[in-house]
């Protein structure tokens, strides 16, 4: 496959999720996000503000994590961090799964959490992913968090948080594609630092990337 460079901006959303991020290299992200014009631009909770207010604008969205990189917290904890985020600037949330709860099988509990999120983001008319954690989970259970998180009216299913064993995996979304049908949203995240690579995920069915290799990618895809 071949897209433009302005193409494959728009399914980037351009990450900076390291834990030490300053005020600087928040502010070169978004800077790098204007320059290309990507879908997002993806940070923790705390920098919102910063990068909505970076962006004003423009047609790029502020996308932030929830029960981030863990997906451990309580639901409670999940909504209310929503809703602060939603409230700071943030178009765009990617929450985390209780693995543990889908592990275990309780279907029931990982769709409340998925639901309760999706309840309080759809009430702003803003977007959610559900990161599923692929690196943890065996290829029965990405097929079903994939269709929990359709039935718990997500936007998107999210490979990683780029912050477990490893990242997205071609091979991965294929399974979530083939689990939620042609038309649901799947984001790809984590280990993504080549033009190939990129490709590689929109063929294997990915609507969104998410990339911190950004630049790197987009420059590549005009020389091609």
């Amino acid at each position: 496959m071949k897209l433009t460079q302005a193409q494959l901006a728009k399914y980037m959303d351009h990450t900076m999720l390291k834990p030490e991020a300053t005020p600087e290299m928040i502010d070169k992200t978004v800077a790098e996000a204007r320059k290309y014009n990507t879908a997002s631009v993806c940070i923790n909770p705390y920098w919102v503000k910063r990068v909505h207010k970076g962006l004003a604008g423009t047609a790029i969205n502020t996308c932030t994590v929830i029960g981030f990189p863990l997906g451990a917290t309580s639901t409670e904890s999940k909504v209310f961090e929503t809703k602060q985020a939603i409230e700071d600037g943030a178009d765009e949330v990617d929450m985390v799964i209780n693995i543990g709860e889908l592990k275990a099988g309780n279907d029931d509990a990982v769709v409340a959490d998925i639901k309760a999120v999706a309840d309080a983001t759809h009430e702003k008319g803003k977007i959610l992913k559900v990161i599923i954690e692929n690196a943890l989970l065996t290829d029965e259970e990405k097929a079903r968090a994939s269709k929990l998180t359709v039935k718990g009216d997500a936007d998107f299913v999210k490979t990683s948080t780029g912050f477990s064993t490893s990242g997205a995996k071609v091979e991965d979304v294929k399974i979530m594609r083939e689990a939620v049908g042609p038309d649901f949203k799947i984001k790809a995240a984590g280990g993504i630092h080549s033009l190939q690579e990129a490709y590689d995920m929109i063929e294997a069915g990915a609507n969104r990337l998410g990339v911190s290799a950004s630049v790197q990618i987009l420059e590549e895809a005009a020389q091609q």
